[in-house]
């Protein structure tokens, strides 16, 4: 067990929540019971996921994406009020990170869907380090490692390129990371790999010659909340589980 005040301080710090400019805030949202002693964690604080959370009798919910971003409506009313009135008749604490777990150097998405990969990220570059790069041991066929992100993350990927293109240097991002990929290419990667696409990613993959594979904003960033989630867990002899509620994006 541990008090909601000393797991918040601890998390702020462990994120080194003060180096980012976020578009939310980082840390406790939505303060609920005073002691910890069960963690929930999963991508988004939706619906969903809170009375999946509660059934699972959640102290803390632990989410990538939380509420109160930038320049969303204020008012409290429709889905945001059906959200915040559950967490609070249900005494139950929330808790987000956003940037911050992007970017973490353990626990980050980005290392995190790399570990799962067995992609060995040998820099972080970009804005916050949110971009990660590796250089693979052997040249490799764009379509093997296509096939080795869908049987990993369990799920199709959109893949842009020739199949038979090789590649040896590969950037990634998790999410919604594809305007990145201008500066994948003038990192000189050979792939580009994040969890969205636009229209405008094809032409610049396809006109760069910079592969690009569109894995799911949703499945890429599974990974770095299970991490944070377990770590805190042992350090505070907590109970954790992870709840993956499906999101084809």
């Amino acid at each position: 067990m541990v008090k909601i005040n000393e797991l918040n301080h601890y998390t702020q710090q462990l994120m080194q929540v003060a180096r980012f400019k976020d578009y939310c805030p980082n840390g406790l949202q939505v303060e609920g019971r005073a002691e910890i002693n069960k963690i929930v964690t999963g991508v988004t604080a939706s619906m969903a996921l809170l009375e999946a959370a509660h059934q699972a009798g959640a102290d803390l919910i632990l989410v990538h994406h939380g509420y109160f971003w930038r320049n969303e409506a204020p008012e409290l009313v429709g889905i945001k009020r059906k959200r915040i009135k559950f967490l609070l008749e249900h005494d139950i604490n929330l808790m987000a990170y956003h940037l911050p777990l992007d970017a973490h150097g353990e626990f980050g998405n980005n290392v995190q869907l790399g570990k799962l990969l067995g992609f060995d990220a040998q820099n972080y570059t970009g804005a916050d380090d949110l971009i990660a790069c590796a250089e693979l041991a052997a040249d490799l066929p764009l379509s093997v490692i296509a096939n080795l992100v869908e049987q990993r993350l369990g799920r199709p990927v959109l893949t842009i390129g020739e199949a038979t293109q090789s590649i040896k240097k590969v950037a990634w991002c998790t999410g919604a990371a594809q305007g990145y990929i201008d500066q994948a290419i003038a990192l000189g990667a050979d792939l580009f790999i994040s969890g969205e696409i636009s229209e405008q990613t094809v032409h610049q993959s396809l006109e760069s010659g910079v592969a690009y594979i569109s894995a799911g904003h949703h499945a890429t960033e599974r990974y770095g909340v299970q991490a944070l989630g377990r770590h805190l867990a042992e350090k505070f002899d907590l109970e954790h589980i992870f709840i993956d509620i499906h999101n084809p994006v």
